[in-house]
């Protein structure tokens, strides 16, 4: 692409595409609120809010049954129970990305660099829920293995 006499590349080298998607992965995974990512759902503190209000504004002359007390604390446990189930899957889903990742370290790898690869051995790894590799002096992700062989 040529600008004012001055010729201008706008194509990225493979290498250039892992340093960006490195970057946005970094800044994506920055991207959260104590640790918390923003969801636009309600939780189960959401949850317990409404019915804090719902009691607190209800009429004293008609207040609610017990039944229905009783079923929404039983729907706030449940949703608790969820919560906390899906956190656990969360972390062991972590370690299990994480113990694949580990168990790469000092195999050769072929990496995907979008239309490219490259083959160097894992010298490194990062732990979580997107674990990545350091083959030479870059990071990939692990969805970015296209082949692991032996040592």
């Amino acid at each position: 692409m040529e600008v004012d006499g001055v010729q201008f590349n706008t194509q990225m080298s493979a290498q250039e595409k892992a340093r960006l998607d490195m970057f946005a992965d970094s800044f994506n995974k920055a991207n959260t609120v104590n640790g918390r990512v923003v969801q636009q759902s309600l939780g189960k503190d959401d949850f317990l809010k409404l019915l804090i209000t719902q009691l607190s504004n209800q009429d004293p002359t008609s207040p609610m049954e017990n039944t229905e007390f009783i079923a929404q604390m039983a729907q706030f446990s449940s949703l608790e129970q969820m919560t906390n189930m899906n956190e656990s899957f969360q972390r062991m889903t972590a370690m299990m990305n994480s113990n694949q990742a580990m168990s790469t370290i000092g195999r050769i790898v072929d990496i995907d660099l979008g239309g490219t690869t490259t083959t160097g051995v894992v010298t490194a790894t990062t732990y979580g829920q997107n674990p990545q590799v350091r083959v030479g002096n870059m990071y990939y992700d692990m969805k970015q293995i296209q082949a692991v062989y032996g040592e």
